[in-house]
């Protein structure tokens, strides 16, 4: 028997063992005594595990909405209020780790638990008792798959769209076998775009969807990256605008463009984005956003007036401010697009320039630390999605800035996942 002692970082429930081991459990929660347990992993001084039995329940679990919910959303177990106030918590333990003390941050959600993904992928599971493809997804931990009959957390339209597919298949005696998956997403009018990938040819390029946020429509693909969840994006979305003070902003690790084009499209806006697909997707969206008609600056300096290409461009400011020739900035009015690494424009830094951070899961790199040390921006919005790589940056940033403001997103309920926004002030 294994007593649990919290839950951790990543989402997992604690406990130690009489003789001192450690093991991580999937389905259980503090204060419960998991009596029996599958494990996934061992090593010597710890164990990984599912608790497949527990004695003195919490009185914080409740009965998951689906079983599959250990694939997709292992917090089904416990009531919304106590996974908000564990990810509020969590949020606070992960900045002490890197002795940075803050108290308890708000955290914002629009109430929807369920129903809220507006982009999943499925496997495919072949049932040798039925000889029938099925919708699947893949056990926690493993390559194994589960078969599926229901799932509760992504838009309804996409798991009926997703079972019409399975239907079309087994009607022609398809095999599982042929496919990687099926991705379906859906935007907020109800809209499906998506499809099958099939093993050893090129994914496909699905119909774009558009979805309004803060009232301005976006073009993405269903396979490139969009938030899932734009209810609460859109949360976040005008509690950032709060803090745009200066008339230039420099949008990093733009995406698509939905962070700086719906808080700061009056100011004189920089993005920047490395990725080739999600930059096309910004250009597009930098499209009929000003009132003049947009203009592309050619490397003579003079303005065309066609709708926005990627094509020959202004010189860009690249590292220790070397102009180099780009064929990938475009310029709409006041809104510069860069297809670069951040890092590879610190040069764009500027004491005048509002600073937003959206970096993926490994962080900010040094050199881009360093820079916003040495320029000191009055104001660094950093939107996270990986609170201990962000509460890593922000301990290097704490030598001249404050906490401004921190709160909390759940843009993904029923699971571990944690949104964090921190505004940074001189």
């Amino acid at each position: 028997m294994v007593r649990v002692d919290k839950i951790i970082p990543g989402g997992e429930a604690l406990g130690t063992t009489k003789n001192g081991k450690k093991i991580f459990f999937w389905n259980a929660l503090p204060g419960e005594t998991v009596t029996e347990y599958q494990t996934t992993k061992i090593k010597s001084s710890f164990e990984r595990a599912i608790a497949t039995k527990v004695a003195n329940q919490s009185p914080h679990r409740i009965s998951p909405k689906d079983w599959c919910y250990l694939s997709t959303s292992p917090w089904q177990i416990m009531n919304y209020d106590y996974e908000l106030s564990l990810k509020q918590d969590l949020v606070v333990e992960i900045f002490r780790e890197h002795q940075i003390e803050i108290n308890k941050p708000g955290i914002i959600t629009d109430g929807n638990p369920y129903l809220y993904r507006n982009k999943m992928e499925y496997a495919l599971y072949w049932d040798q008792a039925t000889s029938k493809i099925r919708l699947a997804f893949h056990v926690r931990g493993s390559h194994a798959k589960v078969p599926i009959t229901n799932s509760s957390i992504e838009r309804p339209e996409i798991f009926t769209a997703a079972k019409q597919i399975v239907t079309d298949l087994n009607s022609r005696g398809e095999e599982a076998r042929k496919y990687q998956s099926l991705l379906f997403r859906c935007n907020q009018a109800g809209q499906i775009s998506g499809g099958l990938f099939e093993n050893g040819k090129p994914h496909p390029a699905f119909k774009n969807l558009t979805d309004k946020i803060l009232d301005h429509e976006y073009s993405y693909s269903p396979n490139g990256f969009f938030q899932i969840n734009l209810p609460v994006y859109e949360l976040a979305l005008k509690e950032i605008k709060k803090y745009i003070t200066t008339d230039k902003v420099l949008d990093l690790y733009a995406g698509v463009g939905t962070i700086g084009l719906s808080v700061a499209r009056d100011k004189r806006l920089t993005l920047v984005e490395c990725d080739k697909s999600a930059y096309a997707e910004l250009v597009r969206n930098c499209q009929g956003i000003i009132n003049e008609d947009p203009t592309r600056l050619t490397r003579s300096g003079k303005s065309e007036a066609p709708p926005i290409t990627m094509g020959r461009s202004e010189r860009v400011r690249i590292d220790d401010g070397l102009a180099a020739e780009k064929n990938d900035v475009v310029r709409s009015g006041n809104i510069l697009a860069i297809l670069a690494k951040s890092e590879e424009v610190t040069d764009y830094i500027a004491p005048d320039t509002t600073i937003i951070l959206d970096p993926p899961r490994a962080g900010c790199e040094t050199k881009l630390i360093n820079r916003l040390l040495e320029i000191k921006p009055p104001k660094i919005i950093y939107l996270s999605c990986n609170p201990a790589t962000q509460a890593r940056d922000i301990k290097s940033l704490l030598g001249f800035y404050k906490i401004e403001q921190i709160k909390t997103f759940n843009f993904f309920p029923r699971t571990p996942h944690i949104e964090n926004l921190v505004v940074l002030s001189l």
